[in-house]
């Protein structure tokens, strides 16, 4: 059963996955993918270290194992990054395979994402047919926060990866009430998990839903199936916080961004439920409030000046496909694969949306590429389906919609950049009137304005959201609040993401002639960062991301110190951490000048 079923006279369509390939199918895949990587692949180390702080982590992930496992913000072990590590790995081993530089680090975020635009075809494929599923893969490559975060070090591009990897797998599982594909599903987010803690388990509802509904077996078994589900979700998330707090605390980092060192704490609180309720280091916890990042909480964030141009190009369309589509197959066989598949990416989008919308803590623009993969499935699924059924003047009057609708918001999009491309609103609000008003009239019947009309629609629904995605992707982008778009962004403000600076020569060639296990210390992970990155030698950011956290100690420090491990404090960054730290420096060490820049040098004792 499809959409187009439930209307009269429409064409039928199998309602199982296409069970062959048609002779166009692979090449325009191989096509959708190489054009995907180059898009990706294409300028990938303009950004230079992106974010310097997970740029630091991958950096001494290349220096030492324990450091690549525990995600350590330096070899020398002191503190983590306030992330799990999943992400890290990748961008660890990469280094060490390739040798650390920044294509080496950015390279695995890009196969992340041609790797989720693969998945993304396939799974829309199976249920929906070939047309849909390169819709679906070209608007989730498209899509301008998706260019950004495949091209820069964030573990959103893992988690995204992981997160359509748990879709397809409850395709699968879905097609053949398959418990075993349905706990890889499982195991699919709980990796996920270790890449960005509980935002991967937005897509859980729309996942158990799915199979819940749509598994063709009983009831009983479609819940115990779901129970496996979850217990291969707890093992593979779970078994890195149990490794990691179980392990002696004294010969392991400080893990970053806890309030008692241990992952647990890390997960729930401060990048858990901190980030939904506020609080727990993540300020917010005031309805209505706006968090300083990403605008006002409400149902307007996602559309809003900080979150519109990364994601909301097909959201209006990706909504109303969603709504027909449901209405549309409101009277299908409980198993129908058309109504599944909206379920899952809307299911997907709505919850992610509203989650995002509402969140009273810390929340980025750069978040909203977890939208991505469920908009670019509804796109691709509701269009084809109401182009099959456009013989019907229902299927014609919600096509037409969309496509107007597309256009006009592209056109409010683009005039918040009215500088840039100033013809490309105009172009696209009229292809969007024109091929809005000719599917709603039919003129679909005639063969060859049935090919042109298509084109003119798919010009006015992607030529904006095109656009900016190229200017993303050939654009630099660092700091740790990364936008996409034709400006370069480079924010840190002293939130840990180095602003492209660069490091004072001097002190770096000071600090490379060091041979302790830290050349030096500062507050922050900014300031520390961008000087190990620099130098290629382990430098200690105290306090860790934002100097808050209690690591190292003014006693461990001063042991540190004692023993001739630390040479340099260079003063600065964010505080916390560092006042009782910097104190005991300035009272107790010879300030000297490297480059015209004043540091204290540990190995001098004042007087």
């Amino acid at each position: 059963m499809t959409i187009t079923q439930t209307l009269p006279a429409a064409p039928s369509a199998p309602t199982a996955a296409p069970a062959g390939r048609a002779r166009w199918e692979r090449p325009s895949l191989i096509a959708l993918l190489v054009l995907t990587g180059a898009l990706y692949l294409w300028n990938l180390s303009a950004s230079g270290w992106a974010n310097d702080f997970y740029a630091a982590a991958a950096q001494a992930g290349t220096q030492s194992w324990k450091a690549l496992f525990f995600g350590s913000l330096d070899a020398g072990n002191v503190i983590t990054v306030d992330k799990p590590p999943a992400s890290l790995w990748l961008m660890g081993l990469s280094g060490r395979l390739f040798g650390f530089s920044s294509f080496s680090m950015l390279l695995p975020q890009a196969l992340c994402g041609i790797g989720s635009v693969w998945l993304l075809h396939s799974a829309v494929r199976r249920w929906s047919g070939p047309v849909a599923a390169l819709l679906a893969g070209a608007a989730l490559a498209l899509t301008p926060v998706a260019v950004l975060m495949f091209k820069f070090n964030n573990p959103d591009a893992l988690l995204v990866f992981l997160m359509v990897f748990g879709a397809y797998f409850t395709v699968r599982a879905t097609e053949t009430a398959s418990w075993r594909w349905l706990a890889l599903a499982g195991v699919a987010v709980g990796f996920a998990f270790l890449a960005k803690t509980l935002q991967a388990f937005l897509v859980l509802p729309a996942f158990g839903l799915v199979y819940l509904m749509a598994a063709p077996t009983g009831l009983g078994k479609r819940v115990l199936h779901l129970l496996s589900a979850v217990v291969a979700l707890v093992v593979s998330a779970g078994w890195f916080v149990v490794v990691v707090d179980l392990w002696p605390a004294s010969s392991r980092p400080y893990i970053g961004g806890s309030t008692d060192n241990t992952e647990l704490d890390l997960a729930l609180g401060y990048n858990g439920l901190g980030r939904v309720f506020g609080g727990q280091g993540n300020g917010g916890g005031m309805g209505g409030g706006n968090t300083g990042f990403g605008g006002e909480t409400g149902l307007g964030r996602m559309v809003n000046t900080s979150f519109g141009a990364e994601v909301s190009w097909l959201l209006p369309a990706a909504l109303i496909a969603l709504v027909a589509g449901l209405w549309f197959t409101r009277r299908a066989p409980r198993t129908d694969r058309t109504r599944a598949g909206l379920l899952l990416w809307g299911g997907w989008t709505v919850v992610t949306a509203v989650v995002f919308s509402f969140m009273q803590g810390t929340v980025h623009p750069y978040y909203a590429v977890a939208l991505a993969p469920g908009i670019a499935g509804l796109v691709g699924i509701g269009a084809v389906e109401l182009w099959r059924g456009r013989d019907n003047l229902a299927a014609r009057i919600v096509l037409g919609a969309l496509v107007a609708v597309t256009a006009g918001w592209g056109f409010v999009l683009l005039n918040r950049v009215p500088e840039w491309l100033p013809w490309l609103r105009w172009t696209v609000a009229s292809l969007g009137v024109g091929a809005a008003t000719a599917i709603t009239m039919g003129v679909h019947r005639f063969a060859r304005a049935a090919v042109a009309v298509a084109l003119a629609a798919l010009l006015a629904g992607f030529g904006a959201m095109s656009a900016y995605a190229v200017a993303t992707a050939a654009t630099g982008h660092s700091g740790s609040i990364p936008a996409s778009g034709p400006v370069s962004s480079q924010t840190g403000g002293g939130f840990g993401g180095g602003a492209g600076g660069q490091a004072n020569a001097e002190l770096v060639r000071a600090l490379r002639e060091t041979t302790g296990t830290w050349a030096a210390a500062s507050n922050g992970s900014m300031g520390a960062g961008s000087l190990q990155l620099a130098s290629g030698r382990p430098v200690i950011a105290i306090g860790g991301f934002n100097g808050g956290d209690p690591a190292p100690t003014l006693a461990e420090f001063q042991r540190h110190v004692a023993d001739g491990q630390v040479r340099y404090y260079v003063p600065g960054g964010r505080g916390g951490g560092g006042g009782s730290i910097s104190s005991w420096v300035e009272a107790t060490f010879t300030q000297v000048s490297i480059g015209g820049e004043t540091v204290y040098d540990l190995s001098l004792p004042l007087g």
